[in-house]
């Protein structure tokens, strides 16, 4: 649901990154604000609970090129990776432009993914949206640590459209910015399309 101000001369795009508890959402989005130019970014606003430290609606804005003359701005959201919060997942998803779904790349974590992913597009089509049918990339984090599964057994369980892939160290940054053009790409060509 892309967001035009025509005084400003601004589209606004809505970016989420999903994925299991503790899977790199909150850090990848921290690398992306600490490594940008502060004049190119807004706040980076946390808002978390009590009971839950990964309950963050991470908001950056962050400017990539332009579309027929009009500045491109991305608003880059996490949902909380519990599915205890699945009603903030869903109200995240509210008017999404492009997903990132984030996936922890250590082996015990691969039923978390799968479930997420599942829960992903559970909650996509409660919000009138088809995973199939938006901009939408998958990020294999935490590469660098010594259990991890396979690029290509990941691949085989969560690849849900021969869509983009990315390796990723978030806490690093390998792997980051890349995963975030990744999916801009997507979107501004889905925007150039529906324009």
């Amino acid at each position: 649901m892309t967001f035009i101000n025509y005084a400003s001369r601004e589209i606004n795009c809505k970016i989420v990154y999903y994925g299991p508890g503790l899977c790199g959402k909150t850090t990848n989005l921290q690398y992306i604000f600490d490594k940008t130019n502060p004049a190119a970014k807004g706040k980076l606003i946390s808002l978390a609970t009590e009971t839950d430290r990964t309950l963050f609606f991470d908001f950056l804005p962050l400017e990539l090129g332009t579309v027929r003359g009009f500045k491109t701005r991305f608003h880059l959201y996490t949902v909380p990776g519990q599915v205890f919060y699945d009603a903030s997942r869903k109200l995240i998803l509210k008017g999404v432009d492009g997903v990132i779904f984030v996936a922890d790349s250590q082996v015990e974590r691969m039923d978390a993914n799968v479930e997420a992913i599942e829960n992903l597009e559970t909650n996509l089509k409660t919000q009138g949206y088809d995973l199939s049918a938006i901009p939408y990339v998958l990020q294999l984090n935490k590469r660098d640590l010594p259990n991890v599964a396979s690029v290509d057994e990941m691949k085989k369980l969560l690849a849900k459209k021969n869509e983009p892939i990315f390796e990723a160290v978030a806490a690093k940054g390998p792997g980051v910015f890349e995963t975030l053009k990744g999916v801009a790409k997507l979107v501004l060509a889905d925007l150039t399309k529906s324009g």
